[in-house]
């Protein structure tokens, strides 16, 4: 079907500018004007806006699939995508490679401070999270890694690669990097207790906080955005952080790589 709009000619020509306006107001919830030469992706992206303030969107947040919305608005699937594109250029959607569109206002704030935590974070936002083993491996400490843990370079590390999850949404993919010496199978405990922090209390380490903390934003790798379900041209925020035991010892050193739609980064003072 091929979608146009008519400007030249009024679509009822024997109707008043009354009769036509109340018209229009008796037509149904999602019908498109094709003559008044609006194009019809930014009717459909008005429409769509009414639906988000009127509270009518699923209460997961998830958006109508586009082929709902084909079916809804009687056009092809590239106007539909216009559409939502225009709600994400506008910060009121995201759209999730092989996932969907869904509501922005489930951004989650990411509290940067002296003791972060990631499942208390998202509890303290009614959120559920936990962290999923994608693989680990050993390997020499280079100058950057070495220098975070106060190892030798060359020293061996253990590095966990994990991807962070929140109801059903990848938040970020994170490095964790650890003295392999004293940390010796951190990578099983890790997997089955889906917590740095819970693996960190199975070494003795109850307690942590955070020494610092370097922010920045990139472009990701086609590992990250595959891995984050995200476009290769949306930036990441980059967090460069170590924690430290409370006598001071370096524990971990983590990079993490946060999916800039999904997190906004909160410093606390």
């Amino acid at each position: 079907m091929r979608d146009s709009f008519v400007t030249a000619a009024d679509p009822a020509p024997h109707l008043t500018q009354t009769d036509a306006a109340a018209a229009a107001d008796d037509a149904p919830a999602g019908a498109l004007e094709r003559g008044r030469g609006v194009a019809l992706w930014r009717q459909i992206e008005s429409v769509l806006e009414q639906d988000i303030v009127a509270g009518t969107i699923a209460a997961d947040g998830r958006m109508p699939t586009e082929h709902d919305l084909v079916r809804r608005f009687g056009v092809n699937r590239h106007t539909v995508r216009r559409a939502l594109g225009g709600l994400q250029d506008r910060g009121l959607i995201r759209i999730e490679q092989g996932r969907g569109s869904f509501l922005q206002e489930n951004v989650v704030d990411y509290a940067l401070g002296r003791r972060v935590r990631f499942g208390e974070i998202l509890s303290r936002q009614q959120r559920s999270g936990r962290g999923r083993l994608l693989r680990s491996v050993e390997a020499p400490a280079d100058q950057t890694v070495a220098a975070a843990l106060n190892l030798r370079l060359g020293d061996t590390v253990v590095v966990l690669e994990t991807v962070g999850e929140s109801d059903g949404q990848r938040l970020c993919v994170t490095s964790h990097y650890f003295e392999a010496a004293r940390f010796a199978g951190i990578a099983e405990v890790f997997a089955e207790q889906g917590s740095i922090t819970a693996a960190l209390a199975h070494y003795g380490i109850r307690d942590f906080e955070r020494r610092s903390t370097r922010v920045t934003a990139r472009l990701p790798s086609p590992e990250d955005a595959r891995y984050l379900h995200q476009p290769k041209t949306r930036p990441v925020l980059v967090t460069e952080a170590i924690n430290v035991a409370p006598d001071g010892t370096p524990v971990e050193y983590g990079l993490s790589r946060f999916a800039s739609d999904r997190v906004q980064l909160v410093v606390e003072l």
